[in-house]
C-alpha cells in the first residue's frame, strides 16, 4: 500500500489529494500557502488536513527508515529469510516492527545468555516442545563442572530462563498482552509513606485507582507529576492473573507432565522479571504520548483564540501596569504602538498620591489625545481601575482591564531588550500591556507561548511535540489574519509563510533602510528573498496604500493578471472592481476557469476584491467587572458575576471575575447540559456570567458555575448518592482545583 493510499484511508480524503499534498510539501510550501493558495491542487483540503497529512507522511517515513535499519541489521547477522522480510515490511507500527526485530536484536548480557553459554538450549528446546519424558534424567545430562552446572535445579533454572526469553520475544504474544494491558490495566498511585505532608497537592491521589483505557490526559500527567516529583507510586497493569492466563493459552500445551510444569514456572518468570516491566514501559509511553497530545490540543486551541482576540486597533493609547509599593508604571503610546512618553505615579498605598497621580493622567490624556487606557489585571489591576475610572475623563476614552500573563517575560527578553535597551523592566511591561490591547497577535508573538497562561502541564509534555503545535497555531494565526510589512515587528514576519527570523530580520533591515515598502513586487529586493519565498509568503504581506490596489489584499500577484483581465473585460480598472458591487456582480467566474485556476480560488478572489484585506477578528468590544467587587473577600455565594474566560482545560474553563484570583467552572458546571469537551461552550477572551459556588480564602479556591440554576442539584446529591465514577470524577476535580488554579500550571 502506497503512502498516499494509506493516509487517503486514514484521514478521509482521496489519494490524489494526499499525493498533491505531499508533493506541495515536499518543494518547500508552507501549510498556509498550500490550504489558502493551492486549493484546485489539494480538492480544498484545509489548514489541519493538510498540516495532518504532513505528520502523517512524516511518521511514516521514520517508520520505514527503521525498517531499513532493521533489515539491514537481520539481514548482516545472517538471518533474514523471506518470511521474516515480509514480516518486517508488512509491520504497519512501530510497535509491530519492534516486537519482530526482538529476538534479533543485539542484547546484553542476560540471564538466558548466560545459559546458553553453559549448553543448556538443547534441554530448554526439549522442554519447550512439552512432550513427556524423564525430564531429571535428561537435566542431569547437562551437569558439568566445566560449565559451572553443579546441580539438577541450576540445569532447569538455566533452561527455564531461555525458555523465558523466547516467550517473552513472540511477537503474537506481545501485541495480545500490549492490548491486555491498554483495555484491562488500571492506574494505581500510591503516596511514598511519609511523604504525606509533602505531597499534600496530590492528596486525592494518594489511593487512587481508574481503568487506563478511560483516564484523563490531565489525572494521567499529575498522576506521572506526583510520580517524577517523589511523591506518588504509579503502576499501570492488569491484574496479574488475566495476564498470567492469557500467557498460557498463548504458550502452554493441553497436556499434563513434567515439562508443561516447567514451562508453566518459565512463563510466571517471564511476566514477572520481561513481560510486565517492558509492557508496563510501553503501555506508559503510549497513555503518555496520548496525554500529550491532548494537553497540547487544549494549549493550541486556547492560543489560537487569544491570539485571534479582538483587537482594538490604531489608536493612542495609555497603558497602566499597576502596583502598590513601587507606583503604576504608566506609558502612553502612539496609534502604531510608538512610545511617546512613560513615568510612575502613585495613587495607592503606602505614598497614596492620589490627586497628583489623577493630574497626571488628565494632563497626559489631554496632550496625547488618549483613546483608550489599557490596565494590567494583575497586583492592583482592580483598584487602578477603580481610581482611573473615578477621574472623570471624557466618555469617549475606553478604560479596560487587559490580560498581562507574559508580559513581565517579554519585558526580561532579548526583544524587549533591543527595542528599548535604556527602558525600567516596568516599563517594557506596560508598554506590552498597551501594544496588548491594540493588537494581541502582534504583541503576543513575541512571546514564548508557553509563558502566556493557557496551557495545561505545558512543562511535562513532550516539549518537541508541543514547540511544532504551538508553532503552527502561531503560524495559522498571523497567516490568516495578515501581515502589514511596513510596521510590523521581526517576530510578527518571522511567522509568516515562507520566511523565518532571517528573512524576517532582513525585511525590517531593508525598510530601515529604504523606507516603508510601496509594492509588494519591491519585496524581491530585500537580500536572501528568492522567488520562492515571494511567491509563498507575498499572499500573506499587506502594503497600505500601495500602488497596486491589490497590494493590500489577500489577492495573490500570481493572480493579478486574472483580475486586471476580469476588470478589463468589464472596461474598469481594478480599483473600480475593488469598489464597486455591481461590477463584481456582473463577474462570470467560469469564464475564467483554467488548468490552474479554479471555482475555489475565483471565488476568495471575489470575496477579497470584496473586502480586500479585512480583519477576520471580531470587533472589539468593552468590558467591565462588576462594580465593587475588587477581592475575594467580596464574593458571596450566589452573587452572579460578569467574567472572562481566561484559561481552558480538559476538566473546565478558569473565568477572571476581577478579583486576583481565576475562579473555576468545572465540566459538571458549564452547561444546563452534558458537556464533554468545554470548547463546546467557552472559548479564551469570551465574556461570560458566572455564579459563585464556592469561595474558599485560604487556599485561593473560588468554584463557579454557568448553569442557570447550578444550586437545583444540590439538594438531589443530599438525596440520592452519586455513582462511584461520578465520585471518581469529582474526587478528581478537587485535585485539579487544589492543584491547578491559574498561574500553578507548569510549576
Amino acid at each position: 500500500m502506497t503512502y498516499e493510499i494509506k493516509i487517503a484511508s486514514e484521514l478521509g480524503v482521496k489519494p490524489h489529494q494526499v499525493q498533491a499534498t505531499i508533493e506541495l510539501l515536499d518543494g518547500g510550501a508552507t501549510v498556509p500557502f498550500i490550504s489558502r493558495y493551492r486549493k484546485e491542487a489539494t480538492g480544498t483540503l484545509d489548514e489541519v488536513q493538510v498540516a495532518n497529512i504532513r505528520d502523517r507522511i512524516e511518521q511514516l517515513r521514520e517508520l520505514d527508515k527503521r525498517r531499513e535499519a532493521i533489515l539491514k541489521s537481520v539481514e548482516e547477522q545472517g538471518k533474514l529469510t523471506p518470511e521474516l522480510r515480509k514480516a518486517i515490511e508488512g509491520a504497519e507500527t512501530m510497535s509491530k516492527l519492534e516486537d519482530i526485530y526482538l529476538p534479533y536484536k543485539p542484547k546484553r548480557r542476560t540471564k538466558a545468555t548466560i545459559a546458553r553459554e553453559k549448553g543448556l538450549e538443547p534441554l530448554a528446546e526439549k522442554i519447550f516442545a512439552q512432550h513427556s519424558f524423564d525430564l531429571e534424567a535428561e537435566a542431569t545430562n547437562y551437569i558439568s563442572e566445566e560449565k559451572e552446572v553443579k546441580t539438577l535445579e541450576e540445569a532447569l533454572q538455566g533452561a527455564r530462563d531461555i525458555i523465558a526469553e523466547w516467550i517473552n520475544e513472540n511477537a503474537q504474544l506481545r501485541e495480545k498482552m500490549r492490548k491486555l494491558f491498554l483495555e484491562e490495566g488500571t492506574f494505581t498511585s500510591r503516596v511514598i509513606p511519609g511523604k504525606e505532608a509533602e505531597a499534600i497537592k496530590y492528596k486525592d491521589y494518594f489511593d487512587w485507582s481508574e481503568p487506563i483505557k478511560t483516564a484523563p490526559s490531565h489525572r494521567v500527567l499529575a498522576m506521572r507529576r506526583g510520580e517524577k516529583e517523589l511523591f506518588l507510586m504509579l503502576d499501570s497493569c492488569p491484574e496479574e492473573a488475566s495476564a498470567i492466563a492469557l500467557m498460557e493459552r498463548e504458550v502452554l500445551e493441553d497436556a499434563a507432565n513434567s515439562a508443561v510444569d516447567q514451562v508453566q514456572i518459565a512463563i510466571k518468570d517471564c511476566y514477572k522479571r520481561l513481560l510486565k516491566p517492558s509492557m508496563e514501559t510501553e503501555v506508559r509511553l503510549l497513555t503518555k504520548k496520548k496525554a500529550d497530545e491532548e494537553a497540547i490540543r487544549v494549549f493550541a486551541e486556547n492560543l489560537r483564540q487569544l491570539l485571534l482576540a479582538a483587537p482594538l486597533g490604531e489608536r493612542s493609547v495609555m497603558a497602566i501596569d499597576p502596583g502598590f509599593r513601587t507606583g503604576c508604571k504608566l506609558v502612553c503610546l502612539g496609534p502604531q504602538g510608538q512610545l511617546l512618553h512613560y513615568e510612575a505615579i502613585f495613587p495607592h498605598e503606602p505614598q497614596r498620591q492620589t490627586a497628583a497621580a489623577g493630574m497626571t493622567v488628565k494632563g497626559l490624556v489631554e496632550k496625547f489625545g488618549i483613546q483608550a487606557i489599557a490596565i494590567g489585571n494583575g497586583t492592583a489591576g482592580r483598584e487602578t481601575e477603580t481610581f482611573v475610572k473615578g477621574l472623570g475623563l471624557p466618555k469617549s476614552v475606553v478604560v479596560t482591564m487587559v490580560n498581562e500573563s507574559g508580559a513581565s517575560i517579554y519585558s526580561a527578553s532579548e526583544v524587549a531588550r533591543n527595542e528599548f535597551p535604556d527602558l525600567d523592566l516596568t516599563v517594557r511591561g506596560a508598554v506590552s500591556i498597551g501594544r496588548r490591547l491594540m493588537d494581541p497577535l502582534a504583541e503576543l508573538v513575541k512571546i514564548d507561548p508557553k509563558s502566556i497562561g493557557v496551557g495545561q502541564y505545558q512543562h511535562d509534555v513532550d516539549q518537541n511535540l508541543l514547540k511544532n503545535s504551538l508553532d503552527d497555531t502561531v503560524m495559522s494565526a498571523v497567516n490568516g489574519v495578515g501581515v502589514e510589512v511596513n510596521t510590523a515587528s521581526k517576530e510578527l514576519l518571522t511567522y509568516v509563510s515562507g520566511l523565518g527570523p532571517g528573512l524576517a530580520q532582513n525585511i525590517v533591515e531593508f525598510r530601515a533602510e529604504n523606507g516603508p515598502f510601496t509594492s509588494r513586487a519591491q519585496l524581491k529586493k530585500v537580500p536572501r528573498l528568492g522567488e520562492k519565498a515571494f511567491e509563498q509568503a507575498a499572499g500573506f504581506l499587506r502594503i497600505r496604500n500601495a500602488k497596486h490596489p491589490l497590494d493590500s489584499s489577500a489577492v495573490h500577484p500570481e493572480r493579478y493578471e486574472l483580475v486586471e483581465t476580469m476588470a478589463k473585460d468589464l472596461k474598469a480598472s481594478v480599483q473600480d472592481l475593488m469598489s464597486s458591487e455591481e461590477l463584481r456582480s456582473k463577474i462570470i467566474l467560469k469564464n475564467y476557469v483554467s488548468e490552474t485556476v479554479g471555482i475555489p480560488t475565483l471565488q476568495d478572489i471575489l470575496e477579497e476584491l470584496a473586502k480586500p484585506g479585512r480583519d477576520p477578528r471580531e470587533s472589539f468590544e468593552v468590558f467591565q467587572f462588576e462594580e465593587g467587587v475588587n477581592s475575594m473577600a467580596d464574593l458571596k455565594i450566589g452573587m452572579k458575576l460578569p467574567g472572562i474566560v481566561t484559561n481552558i482545560t480538559a476538566f473546565g474553563a478558569f473565568v477572571d471575575i476581577g478579583v486576583h484570583q481565576d475562579g473555576l467552572v468545572h465540566l459538571s458546571h458549564l452547561a444546563d447540559r452534558f458537556v464533554k469537551d468545554p470548547n463546546e461552550i467557552v472559548s479564551v477572551n469570551q465574556k461570560v456570567q458566572v455564579t459563585v459556588m464556592e469561595v474558599d480564602i485560604a487556599r485561593k479556591r473560588i468554584g463557579l458555575s454557568m448553569k442557570s440554576d447550578p444550586f437545583a442539584e444540590r439538594g438531589k446529591s443530599m438525596a440520592k448518592p452519586a455513582q462511584k465514577t461520578d465520585r471518581k470524577e469529582e474526587q478528581g476535580s478537587m485535585a485539579e482545583k487544589l492543584a491547578m488554579l491559574k498561574g500553578k500550571f507548569g510549576k
